[in-house]
């Protein structure tokens, strides 16, 4: 019965609160440049229609034709489940940071132990983020697939999870997790690098006072999130269109090259960018929100300034 309680008054709660708080702020903020991004990543003859190739396009014709709302389609999901599944990512993140500061007896976390530290979170987190991934492309791609069939489609994730369990079992919702992992375990390393360097080129001594201001955080997380995809991007165009694919007997794409490989035979090599534009936008704007919000969050439940992921309070290097 103590338990949270006690664990909530303690730095490592308040930074898996602030994580949580920090995953909502983003999906929020980015849902609809998501649907865009998964439906541009499409193989073009999987869709019912000759799609958009251009997100202003696409845009003007989702809304067209199922509403504006359909932008938010598949939200619930990441936002069931996104909450935790950042507060994972960003407590590793700081577990691992204060570990390796205390065993390298650094005063500021050197840059390489900040890539490994991001190896780390972005490994583990995608145990909670692939079948979230996988639930959320599936619903974001339902309109085009039911457009030219009868077929009663499922209306939301428990449909997409019960039919996936009834038709592939438990391993179906680990569909795409060997490139979920190769694609995020180096990206969070290029993500909070270069948070952690942005926001001390941009506010000098940060990194060790945690005075940042707003305006800091929101460049920072923004420029970290878009050039953490521009890294990953054509892993993450195979992990979509892996995702998004449907079981059957002969399924198109055999695995995550022979997807890269047909992928480029079929439609060229700019495929592997298709979508890159919304995708670094839309990260940069969601970046910004997870890194404000995280940040103010801390500072909310701590009034003394918790020092950017809770790594600036000083640490006794003497020992």
């Amino acid at each position: 019965m103590e338990f949270w309680p006690e664990f909530l008054a303690g730095t490592s709660g308040q930074e898996f609160i602030a994580g949580g708080v920090g995953g909502i702020a983003g999906v929020v903020a980015g849902h609809p440049l998501d649907t865009v991004r998964i439906r541009l990543q499409q193989p073009r003859a999987a869709q019912s229609t000759a799609a958009p190739i251009r997100a202003t396009a696409l845009i003007r014709q989702i809304i067209a034709t199922e509403g504006a709302l359909a932008l938010f389609k598949g939200m619930s999901s990441p936002v069931a489940t996104i909450a935790f599944q950042n507060a994972v990512s960003f407590q590793t993140y700081a577990l691992c940071s204060r570990f390796l500061q205390r065993r390298d007896k650094e005063e500021t976390l050197s840059y390489k132990n900040v890539a490994i530290a991001g190896v780390c979170a972005g490994t583990l987190q995608t145990l909670i983020l692939t079948p979230v991934d996988l639930i959320k492309i599936r619903l974001q791609l339902l309109t085009d697939r039911v457009s030219s069939s009868r077929a009663v489609r499922p209306v939301g994730p428990l449909d997409i999870v019960r039919g996936i369990l009834r038709k592939e079992g438990f391993a179906g919702l680990y569909r795409g997790l060997t490139i979920t992992v190769i694609r995020d375990a180096p990206s969070h390393a290029v993500y909070f690098g270069t948070y952690e360097y942005a926001r001390e080129c941009l506010h000098p001594g940060c990194r060790v006072n945690g005075d940042e201001t707003l305006i800091t955080m929101l460049t920072a997380g923004g420029l970290a999130g878009a050039t953490s995809w521009v890294f990953c991007y054509p892993l993450d165009v195979v992990k979509s269109r892996l995702q998004g694919q449907m079981p059957s007997d002969k399924p198109h794409y055999r695995g995550i090259l022979d997807c890269m490989r047909k992928s480029v035979q079929e439609e060229g090599l700019n495929v592997l960018w298709r979508g890159l534009g919304t995708a670094v936008t839309r990260a940069y704007i969601v970046n910004g929100a997870i890194f404000s919000a995280y940040e103010m969050t801390l500072r909310f439940m701590n009034p003394r300034p918790p020092g950017g992921l809770g790594l600036e309070t000083p640490i006794d290097i003497s020992a």
